[in-house]
């Protein structure tokens, strides 16, 4: 046998002898990164919530609104990341659908529900669907159509970070419905979450939001105008005097 046949031999031998490593596929969804799985992960559980909510309310049930409420808040969610996908693809991460926004913010919807589970539980009678449920569906609705139409009309100069630096391509939006309100985003949001509080009949939560969004958006709407101030000048000077904010006492 040549002693190139041996060399080839003694090369397959080794090669089998050695001890084959095992690649391990893991898998890390739910720890906060921006990772595909998570993004995914996170619109598919929407879809269920919302589609949940929308089954809970078409089959008879007592208590509509609490299904209402979960295909609201699913949807709410799912049109943040939509709208930052198509108008800021740069900007897009999984903090996009502001599902971690902050744990007041998660605070304040566990306490919702957790007051409404509780006055349906001992005054089942209280919760009734009737005419205080549809103002707040009213609310609802048109809280989160003024949002939606605010980040579409926005497009590239929405964000949902005050911006610190003016942009080369950022300008002063003045068209649409920012030519009826300064802060269109905020009114719907401001409109929005109260009226989840009255279609779900939460008096309490209802006056604890009212406060919370006074504060809330008094805080960053001032700190926000301060810097168009700075970016755009008279322009926004002029702009601020003509439109409200149609948020009460903001």
């Amino acid at each position: 046998m040549s002693t190139q046949g041996l060399n080839i031999r003694r090369s397959i031998s080794e090669d089998s002898e050695k001890p084959k490593l095992h690649v391990k596929d893991e898998i890390h969804i739910f720890d906060g990164r921006n990772t595909p799985q998570n993004i995914s992960v996170y619109g598919f559980l929407l879809g269920m919530v919302c589609s949940a909510g929308i089954c809970f309310t078409m089959m008879g049930s007592n208590m509509p609104h609490f299904g209402i409420f979960l295909a609201a808040l699913a949807l709410f969610h799912f049109l943040e990341y939509i709208a930052t996908a198509l108008f800021n693809p740069d900007k897009l991460t999984l903090d996009s659908y502001l599902i971690n926004h902050s744990p007041h913010y998660h605070a304040a919807h566990a306490a919702a529900l957790l007051e409404f589970l509780i006055e349906y539980y001992f005054l089942p009678g209280y919760k009734t669907f009737g005419t205080i449920n549809y103002i707040g569906l009213v609310l609802l609705v048109v809280g989160q159509a003024c949002r939606t139409i605010a980040m579409f009309s926005a497009r590239h100069n929405f964000s949902h970070h005050i911006a610190d630096y003016k942009e080369r391509d950022h300008v002063l939006v003045q068209h649409g419905i920012y030519s009826l309100m300064r802060h269109p985003s905020y009114f719907g949001f401001y409109w929005w979450a109260i009226g989840v509080q009255v279609l779900l009949m939460n008096p309490l939560c209802l006056i604890l939001f009212v406060y919370w969004l006074h504060q809330f958006f008094s805080e960053r709407i001032a700190y926000e105008e301060h810097t168009l101030h700075r970016f755009f000048g008279q322009a926004w000077v002029d702009y601020k005097a003509r439109t409200p904010t149609l948020m009460p006492f903001i």
